[in-house]
């Protein structure tokens, strides 16, 4: 068994929100059972707000998409450089590479030809697209921790030393009572609407005007309904006030702990974790995604599953309706979302179905069980 000693070098990298939030939750849980451990980050400001260094914010980069990423290329090269000298000076005793797999593969090289440990954190979705990455990922990491239970199979078929200790959103958010959502709602009924349109410039940018057109048609009907932006940290409020233009219809929120979210009545969501955590909320929405004409070519030849939601994805089944790149449109989503607001049992329907999905992802205390798995593999002295 390796032991720490003096030099307690942890690095940990991750590339984008979601990943960077579940990274700085790890981080803390790390800590918790081995204060003296010193942990370097590349990430975002989550990461950096519980790391003893923070090396580089590459989440503000934004990088997303076949495109972008060609485009920042030369940044990858910077910071592939910055993690090599950090590996050859810190010598850490174990690196955590979390998602964000375009980059961290590049990590994964360096570390396995300095002989030393990796932890990949939240594997990178093979069974969507490009199975291959798995054969990369299992014969490099000491060991997986997948966020699905069906990614064991997968992983294990194949040599990888895979872990499932549950899904780490279920250390973030509470069971939610499904019968809160299902009340009798009228034509005047105060609809909150969540408006979630991502976490990257682009996204942001792609998607954010057309939900606030769908929000004002959806109050065109529903008179009393008020529209809620959920805010990143990542951009100032200015940033998304370039969108509202002084509707005050329209609140810019910005919601650490899902308190204000857990109020909507629905959502209008960009694919990704939202989708994710609004089901296990149980917020009825609709999933939007758009993206360049290139990268949703290249997306479409290689993605494997029919469903880009992950709640459709885990149920099997199209629960949540899908609006994808041309069908991203203000009336197609408008005349759907105000249908299914005045046709209580389909809302509920969708409430229901969503219940089932906690049940999937394990248990809470997620982040606990992989720290000390980590830490089960070293004598800390």
């Amino acid at each position: 068994m390796p032991k720490i000693t003096s030099d307690k070098n942890v690095l940990i990298i991750s590339g984008d929100v979601s990943g960077d939030l579940h990274a700085s939750r790890l981080v803390l849980s790390l800590k918790k059972k081995e204060k003296d451990l010193s942990i370097y980050s590349i990430g975002g400001v989550r990461l950096k707000n519980v790391s003893d260094r923070f090396l580089y914010d590459i989440v503000l980069q934004g990088s997303f998409g076949f495109v972008d990423s060609i485009k920042g290329i030369g940044l990858w090269f910077k910071l592939l450089g910055l993690v090599r000298k950090f590996l050859d000076e810190k010598k850490p005793v174990f690196v955590i590479l979390v998602d964000f797999f375009g980059f961290n593969r590049q990590v994964l090289g360096m570390c396995k030809h300095r002989d030393i440990p990796v932890y990949y954190y939240i594997p990178p979705q093979v069974w969507a697209s490009r199975p291959k990455r798995a054969i990369t990922l299992a014969k490099n990491a000491k060991k997986i921790f997948a966020i699905f239970p069906f990614e064991i199979d997968i992983y294990k078929k194949i040599g990888g030393n895979v872990k499932f200790f549950g899904h780490p959103l279920l250390d973030l958010i509470e069971p939610v009572d499904p019968s809160f959502r299902k009340i009798e709602r009228g034509i005047d009924f105060n609809y909150k609407i969540g408006i979630l349109p991502g976490s990257r410039r682009s996204e942001i940018e792609n998607h954010l005007n057309v939900f606030i057109e769908v929000f004002k048609n959806i109050k065109s009907v529903f008179k009393n309904s008020k529209g809620y932006i959920f805010g990143v940290d990542e951009f100032d409020d200015s940033f998304y006030y370039n969108f509202v233009k002084n509707n005050n219809d329209l609140l810019l929120v910005r919601d650490e702990n899902y308190k204000i979210r857990k109020e909507m009545d629905f959502a209008l969501t960009a694919s990704g974790t939202a989708t994710l955590e609004n089901a296990l909320l149980n917020i009825p929405m609709i999933v939007g995604y758009k993206t360049s004409f290139i990268n949703y070519e290249i997306a479409k030849a290689i993605i494997n599953v029919p469903y880009i939601s992950l709640v459709n994805i885990l149920l099997n089944k199209e629960v949540v309706r899908e609006f994808i790149q041309y069908n991203f449109k203000v009336d197609k989503i408008s005349e759907y979302v105000i249908n299914l607001l005045k046709n209580k049992e389909k809302y509920n329907l969708m409430v229901d179905e969503f219940s089932k999905i906690r049940n999937m992802l394990g248990e809470s205390g997620v982040c606990d069980r992989i720290a000390d798995e980590i830490l089960s593999d070293f004598e800390i002295l």
